[in-house]
């Protein structure tokens, strides 16, 4: 039987485990945080379809990926859903062996027509991302004027299909903390994770400013004094979010503290753009071409050379020197090229 090289390593020893794939750069929203629509506006060219990869070139890529030791693959964008028979990618992707989990990352308003066949071709998770429960704060944030149903009715389909469920919600000092409470609240006891996302650095048009940021700290202090909570252990090496679990036993959040705190020292993760371009760092600057690599006819041991070089000269470690300096001199890709 064939041996499996040994999983590859970077600069300073961290495992490659995890490959998160953009899709598509569009999105049916225009979340103040990710894709303003005072620059993501009508006449923004987005993307063309010989410029987005194939999916026949995004799944040669994760065989190769998965022969370097990549056992977790997460589907995001723009919003994945909008990119055409996704659930056929999926069933490919869930074909190769050493793949053991596949999951999504969506804003949910597909979900209701797209859930049950993403499960049958082999998804086993989805992230909904949901910013408010309120109405009219949540209209605010998406900039589409979307309230929270069709999201609500999202979350409900994913389940009724059987997949797993966790929202996601970036937290924003003045646009949305007043929702912090009542969204534990809501989902509270519906064995549903909710985890708030400090409002993160990411790209060069969502105005970030550290004033702007609800740290951890904050979010637990909040929740804790309605809702007693204490922490729990992580699931698994290089989970990002940090759990805590209410002491009644109506489940647990997760607070991913991507600007109060560090995980850099055990991150896994490399990133490929819609555009076929792999980001070893969420704070990248440059990513490395590999949709040139893939048309110019490499082997797959030539592009396994490329993968392997790439992830061992891997030295990111922007939350470690995050500094007022470094973000003003650093130019950062666009969360909506990238998916987070």
């Amino acid at each position: 039987m064939e041996q499996k090289p040994a999983p590859i390593k970077d600069h300073f020893g961290r495992v490659l485990k995890d490959l998160r794939i953009s899709v598509i750069d569009q999105c049916n929203f225009r979340c103040t945080y990710c894709m303003p629509k005072e620059i993501f506006g009508e006449d923004y060219v987005f993307l063309s379809e010989e410029e987005l990869l194939s999916f026949d070139e995004i799944i040669r890529l994760a065989k190769v990926f998965a022969e370097l030791g990549v056992e977790k693959i997460r589907i995001t964008g723009g919003e994945p859903l909008m990119r055409r028979d996704l659930d056929k990618l999926i069933a490919e992707l869930a074909r190769i062996p050493g793949i053991n989990d596949i999951a999504l990352t969506t804003n949910g308003v597909f979900l209701p027509k797209m859930a049950k066949k993403l499960k049958a071709a082999g998804l086993e998770r989805v992230n909904l991302s949901l910013d408010a429960i309120d109405d009219e704060v949540f209209k605010q944030i998406n900039g589409k004027g979307v309230v929270t149903r069709p999201v609500l009715k999202g979350i409900e389909a994913a389940r009724e299909a059987g997949l797993q469920v966790k929202i996601n919600m970036v937290v924003k000092k003045g646009m949305n903390d007043s929702q912090i409470l009542p969204m534990a609240r809501y989902f509270k006891g519906k064995d549903i994770i909710l985890r708030f996302i400090e409002f993160m650095d990411v790209g060069n048009h969502n105005g970030w400013d550290f004033k702007h940021v609800i740290s951890k700290k904050d979010i637990i202090n909040r929740i804790d004094q309605e809702m007693p909570m204490e922490p729990a252990e992580e699931n698994y090496y290089g989970e990002v979010a940090s759990r805590y679990r209410y002491k009644d036993g109506e489940g647990e959040i997760g607070v991913i503290s991507s600007v109060t705190d560090s995980f850099c020292g055990t991150c896994t993760r490399i990133r490929l753009s819609a555009d076929g371009k792999l980001y070893t760092c969420l704070f990248a600057s440059d990513g490395f071409d590999i949709r040139g690599k893939l048309r110019d006819e490499l082997t797959d041991d030539q592009l396994q050379e490329e993968l392997t070089n790439l992830w061992g000269r891997r030295k990111d470690r922007y939350s470690e020197e995050r500094s007022e300096e470094t973000r003003k001199n650093r130019k950062k890709i666009e969360m909506s090229y990238i998916g987070g």
